[in-house]
């Protein structure tokens, strides 16, 4: 086995165990504290000369892990395009979210449009979640690389968002891994 290969097998292992470390930790976050984060940071997100420019912003639909979005969607969603991503095979798809459409659980069990047309115009700003991020603005994801593909050859404005527990000094990385422009959480902002 070359040095490389033995490498990529310590940094995937690596990212495995920070995932579940990361997941734990998350556990242990009370609703409250879900929502008081998130509005805190995405009043940061919303000072941005690139949030208040933007026409189409890409967001995603949170979970019940995830720093939640539901909030900022229905506030921004009149006066601005918000797309939120969806899974189709191994790729994200864009779908436009119109306030008060339907949504549909999608293969991974995350809500989204429940709309055939997929968007196809320009994105101005990509508001991106993360199981980890670090001050190098690298960015852990879950695991199947559906942002990193996604981003792959694409110069877009991207902005990392999390609790302030997934904010590490450092997390391993491969090249393949695309990094983020900036990075919010609640106590921080890295740029």
């Amino acid at each position: 086995m070359s040095l490389f290969s033995e490498r990529n097998k310590d940094v995937a292992a690596r990212k495995t165990e920070l995932r579940k470390e990361i997941a734990d930790l998350k556990k242990q976050i009370s609703t409250e504290q879900k929502q008081q984060e998130a509005r805190v940071v995405f009043r940061k997100v919303e000072t941005l000369p690139e949030f208040k420019s933007a026409e189409n912003i890409l967001l995603y639909w949170s979970t019940s892990d995830e720093l939640p979005t539901h909030e900022i969607i229905e506030k921004w969603s009149h006066r601005k395009q918000i797309i939120l991503p969806t899974v189709v095979g191994d790729k994200l798809i864009l779908k436009s979210y119109m306030p008060g459409q339907n949504m549909k659980k999608g293969v991974l069990g995350i809500w989204e449009p429940d709309t055939v047309d997929n968007f196809t115009e320009n994105i101005d700003l990509m508001i991106i979640p993360g199981i980890a991020f670090d001050s190098d603005k690298n960015r852990l994801g879950r695991g199947k690389a559906f942002y990193d593909r996604f981003l792959a050859n694409k110069h877009l404005v991207k902005i990392g968002v999390g609790f302030d527990l997934q904010l590490l000094s450092h997390i391993p990385s491969e090249k393949s891994d695309i990094k983020m422009d900036k990075v919010i959480t609640a106590s921080h902002f890295i740029e």
